[in-house]
């Protein structure tokens, strides 16, 4: 990109040689050609932005959006992290308490989470659950079981909440990147009506569908299962049976079309970290657990799940300074219909030499 000043340049250059005379620097010309510079600048600069939102492969935001739309893509919206939370009293009432949907909690760092549906705490007991979801969408709903400690406005003679196990299933929205990435697959594996891209993406068009995969011929000739996974995970009855009317609809004739949960593969995870000096354990611990829960998400449908990448998720957390990734102790293969998902997950420090 030339700057001003070259540009300017060229206008002097170019004006002393079809007039024969050289511009002043203080006469009113050169003040009009450095104008005039300045804009022609702008306009190559919007010039080269509107050629970048004329392809997928250098489009951003909205644009991209554009393309995506082209190619009956959307970008995937973000999703609001779910669990249950536990509210408890000292002592046992001898009447019915009552926790209100909407009710909200935090953790220390001001997470907030909002009960989806009423508790009733009955009396003689000391402790009810109740569903909740994080009020705002994104990876920072993901909270490790036991950190939603905080009431914000107490319900009547409750004392206590918590989360016995951990909100998970938040995402952000598709980023420009993964998207892009979807745009240009869909350039090279077309839809025909007939082949395994064909479904795939009719089940991506549902709005909670995280990751779809189509197998042919998997109950024979003329079958086809299409598995289907949701941002946390295993997807719901409803969504499932979303999916398959829609593919029934759009199938092929004389083929028999199940959209099907996918098998659960449980990896566990296992790694001690060192942390550097002045760092607290305890926080890279918990932001350590939540970026390899956020790893585990529908999207891992048929894919592989590679040491390299859970020890690079781990390095990136801020204020590891070395780490030791003890389990898995292998990288473990894709198979079709298989979600690899989190099971046990131990993060400990590592004792330096």
């Amino acid at each position: 990109m030339k700057t001003v000043e070259e540009i300017y340049a060229e206008l002097l250059a170019a004006f002393q040689e079809r007039t024969g005379y050289e511009a002043g620097d203080s006469c009113d010309l050169t003040v009009r050609l450095y104008a005039a510079a300045a804009q022609l600048q702008a306009l190559s600069i919007q010039a080269d932005w509107v050629l970048n939102q004329s392809f997928p492969q250098t489009a951003e935001g909205t644009y991209l959006d554009y393309h995506a739309q082209a190619r009956g893509l959307s970008r995937t919206a973000a999703v609001k992290a779910e669990g249950m939370l536990r509210f408890s009293v000292k002592d046992a009432p001898v009447t019915d308490l009552t926790v209100e949907s909407g009710t909200v909690c935090m953790t220390a760092d001001e997470t907030r989470f909002v009960t989806t549906a009423a508790a009733v705490l009955k009396a003689g007991s000391t402790w009810t659950e109740a569903p909740a979801q994080a009020a705002e969408a994104g990876t920072e709903g993901n909270a490790v079981a036991g950190t939603v400690t905080i009431l914000t406005a107490c319900p009547v003679g409750i004392t206590a909440c918590t989360n016995p196990s951990a909100f998970s299933g938040g995402c952000g929205a598709e980023s420009d990147a993964a998207l892009r990435a979807r745009i240009l697959e869909s350039y090279q594996r077309l839809p025909n009506g007939a082949n395994a891209a064909y479904y795939e993406t009719a089940a991506m068009a549902h709005g909670g569908v995280a990751a779809a995969q189509a197998v042919g011929r998997a109950r024979g000739i003329g079958t086809v299962d299409v598995y289907v996974t949701a941002e946390g995970g295993v997807p719901d009855a409803a969504l499932l049976a979303e999916v398959q009317d829609d593919l029934q609809q759009k199938r092929e004739i004389a083929v028999d079309v199940k959209a099907l949960a996918p098998t659960v593969k449980e990896v566990a995870v296992s790694a001690s970290l060192a942390v550097a000096d002045g760092t607290e354990f305890t926080a890279v611990q918990t932001a350590a657990e939540a970026a390899v829960r956020g790893y585990f998400t529908g999207k891992l449908l048929g894919k592989p799940v590679l040491t390299a990448e859970l020890g690079r998720l781990l390095f990136a957390v801020d204020g590891v300074k070395n780490y030791h990734l003890l389990a898995p102790a292998a990288d473990m293969d894709r198979a079709s219909g298989q979600l690899p998902v989190l099971g046990t997950l131990t993060i400990s420090q590592l004792e330096e030499a």
